[in-house]
C-alpha cells in the first residue's frame, strides 16, 4: 500500500488539538504552531528535507499522551493547574515517546518527544544539559514553551516586545542561544506572525514541507492507528477498553466470515479508528452520569462527523473511512451524522455498527453497570426486529461472541489472542 505520509500524519493527528485545547487550556492549532516554528527554525539549521519531516512530525504529535495524562492524574486536579500538572509528569514524555515506536520517520533521530521538556541548563525531568539534549528536542522545546505562554496567532508589535524580553530573560537557561537566534531570525518578517493565525496555519506547513508516499504494509499502518485508538480510548476512564475491544471482535467476526487477510486488517483499522472524533467531545459529556440534553446530545453525535473529516483526507482510505464513520447510521435512515439507509449502507458498515452497539452495551458507563452477553443480544435483537441493524448479522454475533463458543472453540471466553 502506497500511503502519503503527509496526509497520515496531518489527518490523524488533527483532532489530538481538540485534546490539547480541553485539558491544556490552549488556544487552537497548538500542534500545528509548534510544528510551524519548529520547521522554520530547522530550516535555518539547515535540516534536510527528511529531517524536517520527521521535526514537524515529533512537534503535531508531542502532546499525544495527553489523553493518558489525564487518567493518571484523576479528576483530582481543577482544570486550571491542569496545564502546570501535566507539563511537569515525566510520564508525559515517556509515554508519549513509547506511543511513536510504530511511526514511520524518515531518519534515525532517537528520544525526540522523551525529552522535548529537558531544560537547557539541566533542570528538566532527565537531568540532560545543553548539547546533551537532541536538537531536535531543544527546538520542540523551545517552540512548544512559547506557543503556551502567549498567544501568537494575534500577536501585534507591542506583544512582541513583551514576548522578546520574556525570551531574553530565559537565553540560556530553559532553552539556548542558538535556538532562540534562529527563531528572532525567521521571525523578523511580517509573513511568519501571519502564518501563525488559524486561517493560514495548516497550509504555512503544508506547503512549506516535501510531501512524502511511502510502502507500507497494512500491517504496519494498523499498528500507527492503534496508537490512536489508545488515545481515543484513554479520553475517558468508561472507554478504556472500547476500541480495542471492538478491534478484537472485529477480528473474530472476520475470521467467522473467512474474510481475505487485506479485509481483514482494513475492518480492523477501521475499529481502531472509528471513534477519532470522539477527541472533539468534552469530557464532561463523555462521562456525564445520565441522559444527555440536546445540546450535549448535538456536540456527542457530531463525534462520527470529524472521524470522516479527518480520515477522509488520506488517499487509499476510502473504504475504512465509510466503514468506521458509518457506526452510528441505520438501516432506517434514522442514524447520524448523514442519515444513510439501507442499500447505502454496505456490510462491512453494518458489522462495525452491530458490534459498536455490543461493545459499548457490555462495557461500564457512568450511568449503568456492564451487561452481559446475553442482556446485550436482547437489545440488539429488538434492533433488527426495528429495521435498525442487520438482523442476519446481530444473530451471527450472537453466535460467535457467546461466550461458551468462544471457550469451545478457542479455550478462552474472550478473543483477545486472535491473530491477524
Amino acid at each position: 500500500m502506497k500511503i502519503n505520509l503527509n496526509e497520515l500524519l496531518f489527518s490523524l493527528s488533527s483532532t489530538l488539538d481538540f485534546v490539547e485545547m480541553e485539558t491544556l487550556g490552549v488556544t487552537s492549532n497548538h500542534g500545528k504552531r509548534v510544528a510551524y516554528l519548529a520547521l522554520r527554525m530547522g530550516e535555518k539549521f539547515g535540516f534536510s528535507p527528511q529531517e524536517l519531516f520527521d521535526l514537524v512530525s515529533f512537534a503535531e504529535l508531542h502532546d499525544n499522551a495527553l489523553s493518558e495524562d489525564t487518567l493518571l492524574i484523576g479528576g483530582s486536579v481543577e482544570r486550571q493547574n491542569k496545564q502546570k500538572f501535566i507539563e511537569n509528569l515525566k510520564e508525559h514524555c515517556t509515554i508519549g515517546q513509547e506511543n511513536l515506536a510504530s511511526f514511520p520517520f524518515l531518519t534515525s533521530q532517537r528520544d525526540i518527544i522523551k525529552y522535548h521538556h529537558e531544560k537547557y541548563d539541566g533542570t528538566g525531568f532527565f537531568g540532560l544539559k545543553g548539547d546533551e539534549i537532541p536538537m531536535m528536542a531543544r527546538i520542540i522545546a523551545f517552540a512548544n514553551y512559547c506557543d503556551h505562554l502567549f498567544n501568537l496567532k494575534t500577536m501585534d508589535s507591542c506583544s512582541q516586545r513583551t514576548f522578546y524580553a520574556h525570551l531574553n530573560a530565559e537565553r540560556g537557561k530553559y532553552f539556548s542561544s542558538d535556538v532562540m537566534d534562529a527563531f528572532l531570525e525567521t521571525a523578523r518578517a511580517s509573513g511568519f506572525w501571519l502564518d501563525l493565525n488559524d486561517r493560514n496555519i495548516h497550509g504555512a506547513v503544508m506547503n512549506r514541507l516535501k510531501s512524502y508516499t511511502v510502502e507500507l504494509s497494512w500491517d504496519a499502518i494498523l499498528k500507527i492507528t492503534q496508537v490512536f485508538s489508545k488515545i481515543v480510548d484513554c479520553k475517558s476512564k468508561f472507554t478504556l477498553r472500547h476500541s480495542k475491544g471492538l478491534e478484537e471482535k472485529t477480528l473474530a467476526m472476520t475470521h467467522f466470515y473467512k474474510m481475505e487477510k487485506e479485509e481483514t486488517v482494513q475492518l480492523c483499522i477501521a475499529a481502531t479508528l472509528h471513534d477519532l472524533g470522539k477527541l472533539t467531545v468534552p469530557n464532561s459529556i463523555l462521562d456525564h452520569n445520565g441522559k444527555l440534553g440536546a445540546e450535549d446530545r448535538w456536540i456527542m453525535d457530531g463525534h462520527t462527523y470529524y472521524t470522516r473529516t479527518a480520515l477522509q483526507g488520506i488517499s487509499g482510505f476510502e473504504k475504512i473511512t465509510e466503514w468506521a464513520a458509518n457506526h452510528h447510521e441505520k438501516l432506517d435512515g434514522s442514524g447520524y451524522p448523514l442519515g444513510l439507509k439501507g442499500k447505502s449502507l454496505d456490510f462491512n458498515s453494518r458489522l462495525i455498527g452491530c458490534l459498536d452497539i455490543y461493545q459499548a452495551l457490555t462495557e461500564v458507563r457512568p450511568y449503568r453497570r456492564a451487561m452481559a452477553h446475553n442482556e446485550a443480544m436482547k437489545i440488539l435483537n429488538v434492533m433488527g426486529k426495528d429495521n435498525l441493524i442487520s438482523r442476519d448479522i446481530v444473530r451471527e454475533i450472537e453466535n460467535v461472541l457467546n461466550p461458551e463458543y468462544l471457550l469451545e472453540t478457542y479455550k478462552d471466553p474472550e478473543p483477545h489472542f486472535l491473530q491477524i
